[in-house]
């Protein structure tokens, strides 16, 4: 019963998945027609939105400034696996989500509509390998991290939490929240001082970004690193931390965001007919193998 109750604690959703899909419940495609209630899951009546509350109530709590300094010792070292980015994505489709009522897909499918969908739209090659790759860094949950250190929308620590951001009643339970090192606007940081001198909450985001920050051109760079950041990109609510290269670049994020959110769809795509196309991108791009 006890290591039942710490295993929900830690993993409240039943997927990691249950995220992204409670983000289209939050940011519906404006060029879609409002469906019908029946049409997709019921989030409203339903304990899935239950789950995502009680992830962002322990993610809230525990995604502290020093939280984020231990977790960047621990696993920017890169000494859990050495593997290429096919071996990565094999070991990433075991979080093939099986509670989905709507679709059935597993990460390389999600990766390949995405990819797709930019593809389709004429984007630079680059473009189209960054959506292909971006959700790589979920391997940490492969790696024995708990959902909350994962996914979910990320914000900076070390600096007063927006209201703007996801449930941010939660907050008052972080102690950063009532540490005057960090519970003001600018905190340990300055005015409009960059994004990359800026911690940002732990998770698949800035892990993948760690590792391929030498390899990817910038837009790409921040796609990967703040595609979850929606408390700027979606609600603009820190823009007094960022400067001009940050406002220049985030405009590649929001370029991104309807190809990850709304490119969904029941006919997954024919991963052995592509298969060729994006080993030639890869190849272009990245090393053999990468440290994970």
């Amino acid at each position: 019963m006890k290591e039942s109750l710490n295993k929900n604690l830690q993993n409240p959703m039943e997927n990691i998945d249950d995220w992204e899909e409670n983000l289209i419940d939050r940011y519906p495609d404006p060029e879609e027609p409002k469906k019908e209630k029946e049409a997709f899951r019921n989030y409203v009546d339903s304990e899935r939105l239950d789950t995502v509350r009680e992830f962002y109530k322990i993610n809230h709590e525990l995604q502290t400034y020093d939280f984020v300094c231990k977790k960047e010792t621990e696993f920017l070292k890169f000494d859990r696996k050495e593997m290429s980015i096919w071996e990565a994505v094999d070991f990433l489709n075991t979080l093939v989500d099986d509670s989905d009522p709507d679709i059935d897909l597993d990460q390389l499918q999600h990766l390949l509509q995405t990819s797709e969908a930019i593809r389709a739209d004429g984007h630079p090659d680059w473009f189209v390998l960054t959506g292909f790759i971006h959700d790589l860094g979920k391997i940490l949950c492969l790696f024995g991290e708990p959902q909350w250190a994962v996914v979910g929308d990320t914000f900076p620590v070390g600096c007063a939490y927006s209201d703007k951001i996801v449930y941010p009643e939660f907050f008052k339970a972080n102690p950063d929240y009532t540490d005057s090192r960090y519970n003001t606007k600018y905190g340990v940081y300055s005015p409009n001082c960059g994004l990359d001198n800026v911690k940002m909450s732990w998770g698949h985001d800035e892990y993948l970004y760690q590792i391929m920050k030498d390899y990817l051109p910038d837009p790409a760079l921040y796609i990967i690193r703040y595609h979850s950041f929606y408390s700027q990109h979606r609600e603009n609510d820190y823009t007094h931390l960022m400067n001009e290269k940050d406002v220049e670049m985030f405009e590649w994020v929001k370029a991104f965001n309807p190809y990850d959110l709304y490119s969904k769809a029941p006919v997954p795509p024919n991963a052995e007919e592509l298969l060729p196309y994006y080993k030639d991108l890869v190849s272009k791009y990245l090393p053999e193998t990468l440290k994970f």
